[in-house]
């Protein structure tokens, strides 16, 4: 149990040991030498840091803003009910889901048309995390509970990114790896519904731009901009927000996006370059014709314009709809815009669908994500309401949303059966 242990808290929660030691076990596959096994095991574990530090600083700039939602809200929602106070009670049984729902993933690659490796290493504990959330909100417990939260695990790791391959595929122009994240179903019925309203014809990264404005070109300057407004708007209607001088602060904001965009992109581009070659060894070796399903950052890069505008979209229609939600009391519970999943899930579903539809597949598409996302996260803030309820509020409106409540319905007929 010790050795479990570590492993699960040393290795699988800490994505740039996990990232290097799997770049390390690529290239001693393909008998590189010692220098370049080393070589690309630190440059895959910097490239990871770097990543971790670009989205670090994106968060920081954008949870304000969900703290600030919530403020307004305090007391509509039972308090404790978060990932620290569950993880406390149940901890150990999501450790062992993740061990075994990892061997059960690999023995589905290796034997199963869904041959992709799941490397998101902080969702590989998040998964377990909210399946067996569900299995507790059906009752069940011990080893039944595990082995159900394994179970779903296994199958989320190993059948979404499959299904998500030739979305990814579209946008990138190969087929290097695909994506192991909770923006599954909005990015697949994005680009669903992109495919079929869309024009490829017009892309967001042809966007016509006057030449004394051409620094618009620039991801990075766009989102600072668009953090800026942001910041301003909504510390106009909700003054806490800044707790001071609100024009600097949203300057600031703004800026500290920008650089945390421009440090995100170069960790992707640097882990790629690395984890990509490194990960042929064990496709060849061990997992024949398995490819890399990654965290959704990585495409931001191929696509940077869509994932802006799907943030926007995302947050206008989100933001417009879960106002009209809470003042008819739809879920019962009180809603707060899902800013973070706003800009990593619905940009993905953005990017997704730009790849299928071009400028009108993005903005359609990250719309109908966006509205997707707000009835998920209503109803699995009610399917969650004895668990982790306000820490889906948070980070819901996904596939954890989605998959956690189809959880707690197979977990009710076991718990049934009981």
């Amino acid at each position: 149990m010790n050795v479990l242990n570590f492993f699960t808290g040393n290795i699988l929660r800490n994505p740039p040991v996990l990232m290097g030691l799997i770049a390390a076990l690529g290239l001693i596959l393909q008998r590189k030498s010692a220098a370049d096994v080393i070589k690309g095991m630190l440059l895959a574990a910097f490239g990871m840091i770097i990543l971790d530090a670009g989205i670090g600083i994106l968060i920081g700039t954008i949870l304000p803003i969900n703290i600030a939602f919530q403020s307004l809200s305090a007391g509509a929602v039972v308090e404790g009910l978060n990932d620290t106070t569950f993880t406390a009670l149940h901890g150990g049984d999501v450790g062992l889901a993740m061990l075994i729902a990892l061997v059960l993933h690999l023995v589905i690659a290796r034997f199963t048309m869904f041959k992709n490796i799941f490397l998101t290493g902080h969702m590989i504990w998040w998964f377990p995390f909210i399946f067996v959330a569900a299995g507790v909100e059906a009752g069940l417990s011990g080893i039944l509970l595990v082995i159900v939260s394994a179970v779903f695990s296994a199958l989320y790791f190993s059948i979404m990114p499959f299904l998500l391959r030739k979305y990814v595929w579209a946008v990138i122009g190969d087929q290097s790896f695909t994506l192991g994240h909770p923006t599954g179903i909005l990015s697949l019925v994005s680009g669903f519904v992109a495919s079929k309203v869309g024009d490829k014809s017009k892309s967001t990264e042809d966007l016509k731009i006057p030449q004394g404005l051409s620094f618009f070109r620039e991801a990075s300057i766009i989102g600072a901009i668009v953090i800026f407004l942001l910041w301003l708007i909504i510390g106009i209607v909700i003054p806490s927000l800044a707790g001071g001088n609100l024009v600097m602060e949203s300057i600031n904001q703004g800026l500290r996006f920008g650089a945390g965009l421009v440090v995100m992109l170069t960790g992707v581009r640097m882990l790629i370059s690395q984890i990509v070659p490194a990960f042929k060894g064990i496709s060849d070796k061990l997992v024949p014709n398995a490819i890399p399903a990654l965290d959704c950052p990585v495409i931001f890069n191929y696509k940077p314009n869509a994932v802006l505008i799907g943030f926007i979209v995302a947050m206008i229609v989100s933001t417009i709809l879960i106002l009209i939600c809470n003042t008819l009391n739809v879920f019962g519970v009180i809603l707060i815009p899902l800013v973070i999943t706003s800009f990593f899930e619905c940009g993905t579903a953005a990017v997704i669908g730009e790849g299928q539809g071009g400028l009108r597949g993005c903005i359609i598409g990250s719309a109908i994500a966006a509205i997707l996302m707000v009835a998920l996260v209503g109803i699995s803030a009610v399917i969650y309401s004895g668990t982790i309820q306000n820490w889906m509020l948070i980070f819901g409106g996904n596939d954890f949303s989605l998959f956690g409540p189809i959880a707690r319905l197979v977990g009710g007929i076991f718990g049934f059966a009981r």
